[in-house]
Order: structure tokens, then sequence, then C-alpha cells
């Protein structure tokens, strides 16, 4: 997960994909069709067990990117944009996980992934071991506006555009949240008796909790001391508890490990002094579905099969 301060805030608009790049996704993209019309997009594992899909890039691949809802802007391998010979250099100031970094960013005139494309748009570039092997991010400049489903059974991503009509038919919860620089919180969960802001974050491995959570969870049990290492390569200690439960609506995750560490991703939310919590990939793969809906707002769940609701659902690790 990355946040990226710009200078200037980059420019992304929808347009039409040129004729030769919809050829080459076409190729690697499923046509299959998802409720009312939202496109599929075969999904892969990186070796993080986060999720890739297949993107061109100035109609050039397609290259594996990492779909990360808890990234504010795009990011690229330094080795893809040397390829690519992207130009327009410039500098940016890259927010991580246990960092903040001055990084070199690339003009990219069309990204594309399934029917979607953008132009003029700006990607912050790393290294390639920073972001799992995959060759990029996609952030959310390029998720804006869109709901994105994601099938974990199915191994399916269904990206629907603004213009399209969303239902919430089949889901076995809805949450509503909050809209902050782009990002959805959920304000209301409630970890351990303690309310927290949830952040569903596709592109993290694993939950990560702020201090201000850890001195409210007197009851967390500790497990083991732990390193991370940020999108920026920097390295950061923390403290793996168990928690007991995490409860969005009506449902609740049992007996779950939270990373603590102090991160300035929290500070960029405004989250740092308040409870927060970044719900990562190993939580989220215990339901069935997961979609998150930037134009309404909400974060729908859909429980893994065998498992019914009741005032509280209890499904635990699996």
């Amino acid at each position: 997960m990355g946040w990226i301060h710009w200078a200037a805030a980059a420019s992304l608009a929808l347009t039409a994909s040129a004729a030769s790049a919809q050829e080459q996704v076409a190729a690697v993209v499923s046509e299959a069709v998802g409720e009312f019309g939202a496109e599929v997009l075969q999904l892969q594992d990186e070796r993080y067990q986060r999720m890739t899909v297949p993107v061109m890039i100035n109609g050039e691949g397609p290259y594996n990117f990492m779909v990360d809802t808890g990234a504010q802007a795009s990011v690229m391998s330094h080795a893809l944009a040397d390829q690519l010979q992207l130009g327009n250099r410039s500098t940016a100031t890259l927010v991580g996980m246990a960092s903040e970094r001055q990084v070199t960013t690339a003009q990219i005139d069309e990204l594309s992934f399934g029917s979607g494309s953008f132009r003029d748009g700006t990607a912050a570039l790393v290294d390639g071991a920073n972001i799992g092997g995959a060759d990029g991010i996609l952030g959310l400049d390029s998720l804006a506006n869109r709901r994105i489903l994601i099938d974990f059974e199915n191994r399916v991503m269904e990206v629907a555009h603004p213009e399209e009509r969303a239902s919430n038919r089949g889901f076995d919860i809805v949450v509503r949240a909050r809209q902050v620089h782009g990002q959805l919180i959920i304000a209301r969960a409630v970890i351990d008796g303690v309310r927290t802001a949830v952040i569903v974050d596709t592109g993290a491995q694993g939950s990560i909790g702020n201090p201000a959570l850890l001195r409210r969870l007197r009851s967390s049990r500790h497990q083991a001391d732990t390193e991370m290492t940020d999108i920026n390569g920097v390295q950061a200690s923390g403290l793996v508890r168990i928690a007991r439960s995490l409860e969005m609506d009506r449902a609740s995750i049992s007996n779950f490990p939270i990373t603590f560490a102090r991160s300035p991703t929290f500070e960029a939310l405004g989250l740092d002094e308040e409870p927060a919590m970044i719900l990562g990939m190993a939580e989220l793969r215990l339901f069935r579905r997961v979609a998150i809906d930037f134009a309404s707002r909400r974060v729908l769940f859909d429980l893994p099969e065998g498992v019914r609701l009741s005032n509280t659902t209890d499904f635990g690790r699996l």
C-alpha cells in the first residue's frame, strides 16, 4: 500500500482504448460478462497471495499489475518504465507503510485494463522487488468511481464502470463507508470491543493496526515480533497480536493476527490518533466475494458456503 503526494494532481480521463491495445487485452481477459455488463478479468495469484490482472501500457503488454484499493496512485517498476522508454520523468513523495521517500515518476500516455483506458497518467517508479515481483500496481487513480468485485471462489475480478448500474443482491453483508482522499473507510467496525476505522486494502498481505488501536486492545494476545518491508524497500519492526474478533455489521472474523506498527499511511488518512486498521488479503480471503463500490461508498461481503447470518456470525480463520 502506498500513498503518493503529487506536486500537481494527475489527471486521468476514461477514454476509448486504441484498437491494437484492445485486441491484445482481449487475448488475456476473459470474455465472460458479469452482472449488469461488468467485465470479468481472470485473476492470477502472485507470490504474496495478492492478485494481479493484465494491463496494457501505451499499447504494449500485457503486464501483471496488482490491484491495490489502498494505494492512492498507480506504481510501476523501474525496469518496466525503462523497457517502455517512458519519458517526462519528475519527482514525488511516495508514502509507504514504513516510510516517506522521494521517488521518480513517469508519464503514461495510455493505461488500459479490460475495456477501460486512461490517458495522460503518472506512475511512481519503484524497485520491482518491493511490489512482490509484479510489474506495477493499479491504485485509486485508475479505480476511482468503479465497483471492484473480487470473487475468490472463481478467481475472477469484475470491474463495473460508473455508468453501469450495480446491484447489492446476492451479498450477505453491505457496509457503509466514508471516503477520505478517494479511500473508503469503514467507520463502524469493532475489534475486541473497540470501535475501529477499517480500510479494505487488496494490496496488503495481512492486517496492520496503528498504535492507537494497540493501546486500546488490552486483552489481545501477544504472539511475536516481526519486520515488514514497505513499497520503498524500508523495513519496520512491529508487534503481532491476535485479535479475538472483528465485527462488521452482522459478521465477525475471529482469532486473526494484526501487525502493529507506526506508519505514515495512517497519518496521511488522518487516522493516526484514533484506532484504525488495514484489513489485508489474508482476512479478505475468508469471504467468498468482496466488492468495493467507490461510487456508492459501500463495501459488500459474501459469506463462505455453509455459513448463515445470525445476529453475529463468526466464521473464524480457515
